[in-house]
């Protein structure tokens, strides 16, 4: 009875928290826990969007992993994330530590290099396919004038050029990100580990490596995790610049899915294609939970 007693009043003290997170919550399963549990259910049917949904088992799995262009895709989107995570790991993190010692314009620069974060993938896509066009495009253009190039270069015309004018592109577009948030971890580190280890005699390529490196790892494997998840969600930019051709060769996961649920109306086969990326992005982390993981002092 007195457990009881304290669960209600301990209810009407807080109704007032939970009514004004109800529309939140509500919100939430709506529109994120509903479709996620609903593709689920779709992944094992299939449903042109006309009539019922039939169930058909694991066939739209088993076609999925028997689609050469799902390979294809993967390939891709791995190729993306080579080209484009470390461009945006790299120099945002050099980005970073630069803009972390006190200077004039500091806030200036900071927003300066976030800008690309918040421009429309749209334009910036559209831009870069003005940039790297065949036949007036400015890049082109540039090679000829400078006599580096003969004629004029199919950037987006084939598989791996029109990828890494993609991975460019998104490599780009997220350095402004991976800055602010590698900004936030070297704001966190004590100065005097670095003064500790300048009186030790460490310059600054051994502060880096000793005190940096070591401070942000947690920053370090946010970032890198956040990014890889990205990259194999890449869509827009290669939905515009390619549409993951000539010949299926471009695509991506993102664009396969949206055509083959849009275009080909099969719901099934996209649901369960969006299942098997979701395994593999879980596979990445697990593996990046272990690479990153703490370790003893045995195993260092």
């Amino acid at each position: 009875m007195v457990m009881k007693g304290k669960f209600r009043r301990g209810l009407r003290h807080h109704l007032g928290i939970y009514l004004f997170l109800l529309p939140a919550v509500g919100f939430f399963l709506v529109f994120s826990v509903y479709p996620i549990l609903y593709s689920f259910v779709m992944s094992f049917t299939n449903w042109p969007l006309v009539g019922s949904p039939h169930f058909v088992g694991l066939h739209n799995y088993s076609q999925v992993l028997h689609d050469p262009v799902v390979g294809t895709s993967l390939v891709n989107a791995i190729f993306y994330l080579i080209v484009s995570v470390p461009i945006q790991i790299v120099l945002g993190l050099l980005v970073a530590m630069g803009l972390d010692r006190p200077m004039r314009g500091r806030g200036a620069l900071r927003l300066m290099y976030y800008l690309p974060v918040i421009t429309s993938w749209v334009v910036v896509t559209l831009l870069f396919e003005y940039l790297f066009n065949t036949d007036y495009g400015i890049i082109n253009w540039l090679l000829m004038s400078l006599h580096l190039s003969r004629s004029a270069v199919p950037w987006l015309a084939n598989r791996y050029s029109a990828l890494t004018v993609a991975a460019i592109l998104g490599g780009w577009k997220g350095i402004g990100w991976a800055m602010m948030i590698f900004l936030a971890g070297l704001q966190g580190v004590p100065d005097e580990l670095y003064e500790s280890a300048a009186i030790d005699g460490a310059g600054k390529w051994k502060q880096f490596w000793s005190v940096t490196l070591p401070m942000i790892r947690g920053t370090f494997f946010f970032v890198t995790v956040m990014l890889m998840m990205g990259a194999f969600q890449v869509f827009i930019s290669v939905f515009i610049l390619t549409g993951g051709q000539p010949a299926n060769e471009t695509q991506v996961p993102l664009v396969w899915m949206y055509q083959q649920a849009f275009s080909n109306l099969e719901f099934g086969y996209a649901a369960a294609f969006s299942w098997v990326i979701t395994a593999i992005i879980v596979v990445f982390t697990v593996i990046q939970f272990w690479v990153f993981r703490p370790r003893s002092v045995q195993e260092v």
